[in-house]
């Protein structure tokens, strides 16, 4: 009876053993392995064996990580405190570097990726924070994938999620995008009264050299006149009527107008022309005056 409980004990332990000694790593697992505590070959994906009690074996996943980077609070170039979210993606590119160079490479990782936010940011001012992006999330990946290379790790990307602003410094904001629309609201209204007023200036000697040209802008401004508004009613009138009436009317306030000269009759009070004798019968009236 006795030898039977040792023949099942001594069966357990073998079997323990042998489950122990048998690892199946999936295709984007590595083992690294420590025999009596030097590290050994890396096992690649498939059926591992080692010695029972003498190796022991870390599994390490090749696959991109997500790292979500804690809010940090920054103070930028020019003075303003913002809070800055990130997010990092990297990847164990060796690693026997992982396991043997650094004790936790994810919390490595994430410290690494915290105080490089807060050292590139910083150096950066408030607008080139908010428009700039992009360049920012190469400097950050850059720095970061540099201090973690030695670790077997490469970081892939980082993004800077999310920027808060305090409110009075939003409220800045919108006044100077304000101010600034304004501006050029009215830079553009001064070019288009300069290239109006070009334009009028060449129109304006373009009739001068072709007064017909005139008349038709005239019918042409009667047209849009009737058709803006449909209680209006325009009446057109030569200008060619209205000389004579405007022959007729005094030169000046109080003074008779004078009537047109028939064909050959001097005009009463002009001087004849030189060379021309003077008439004996004025010349009497012209005597009589002055008496």
């Amino acid at each position: 009876m006795e030898l039977a409980i040792i023949g099942i004990v001594i069966a357990l332990v073998f079997l323990a053993l042998i489950g122990s000694s048998v690892r199946v790593l999936r295709e984007y697992e590595r083992g690294v392995v420590f025999r009596l505590g030097r590290l050994i070959n890396l096992k690649n994906a498939g059926l591992v064996l080692l010695i029972p009690v003498v190796d022991r074996m870390v599994r390490v996943s090749l696959r991109v990580i997500t790292l979500k980077v804690p809010p940090q609070d920054v103070i930028t170039r020019d003075n303003v405190p913002v809070r800055v979210t990130a997010v990092a993606y990297f990847r164990v590119i060796d690693a026997n570097k992982a396991i043997v160079e650094v004790e936790d490479y994810f919390a490595a990782t994430s410290q690494i990726a915290q105080t490089s936010l807060r050292a590139v940011l910083g150096k950066a001012e408030l607008d080139t924070l908010l428009a700039e992006r992009e360049r920012l999330n190469e400097d950050l990946q850059k720095v970061i994938d540099q201090q973690t290379e030695p670790w077997g790790v490469k970081v892939l990307i980082v993004e800077i999620k999310d920027v808060d602003v305090p409110e009075t410094m939003q409220r800045a904001i919108a006044r100077q995008a304000e101010a600034e629309r304004e501006r050029r609201a009215k830079v553009i209204n001064a070019e288009g009264e300069f290239q109006a007023s070009t334009r009028l200036a060449d129109a304006a000697d373009e009739m001068s050299r072709n007064p017909s040209t005139l008349q038709l802008r005239y019918l042409q401004t009667l047209l849009e006149i009737s058709n803006s508004s449909s209680t209006t009613a325009v009446i057109p009138l030569p200008v060619n009527l209205l000389q004579p009436l405007l022959a007729q009317l005094p030169i000046q306030a109080g003074q008779p107008a004078v009537p047109p000269t028939q064909a050959g009759q001097p005009v009463p009070g002009a001087q004849p022309p030189a060379g021309q004798p003077v008439e004996e019968g004025r010349a009497e009236a012209s005597t009589a005056t002055d008496y």
